[in-house]
């Protein structure tokens, strides 16, 4: 288990979250970037290591009813991935992804190297789209995911 100062260096590592100090020695971290209401990315970190990511919008994960993933045991590898998927959850569409996406809901697959893919339900179809370009069309959810699993990608 990480300790609680190694756990803050790994959250500290990234610009895009600010540090708020709260009650009892516990830290949350904010991404004030957020589309949603939800601005804690890290939620009561505790000096005996015990804290939460928000993760409600994220797959691989159990969440508790507030959306929140207990990060107690988490490597330093696992700690930045829900980190960096947390921060991808609640980050803003860019300009390309709102032409396509609009106002359907979609679903956000990235593989290792960071590239990321967009599941969309058109019509009876569902679309993979990398940035404009459309990269694959499948008649379920089911067939889609699984080629999207093949190829080592990870719902976000």
């Amino acid at each position: 288990m990480l300790t609680f100062e190694q756990k803050l260096a790994i959250i500290e590592s990234f610009p895009e979250l600010q540090r708020k100090n709260v009650s009892l020695g516990r830290v949350n971290f904010q991404f004030e970037e957020s589309v949603t209401d939800k601005k804690n990315v890290i939620y009561h970190l505790h000096p005996n290591g015990n804290g939460f990511v928000y993760g409600e919008k994220l797959s691989d994960y159990h969440v508790d009813d507030k959306g929140l993933v207990n990060i107690r045991d988490f490597s330093e590898q696992e700690l930045r991935t829900i980190i960096e998927q947390s921060i991808q959850s609640l980050s803003p569409r860019s300009v390309s992804e709102e032409a396509i996406i609009g106002d359907e809901v979609e679903e956000r697959w990235v593989d290792a190297e960071k590239h990321t893919l967009i599941l969309i339900q058109e019509d009876d179809m569902w679309n993979v789209y990398a940035g404009l370009n459309l990269d694959g069309t499948f008649p379920s959810y089911n067939e889609a995911k699984q080629y999207l699993e093949e190829e080592g990608f990870k719902r976000v």
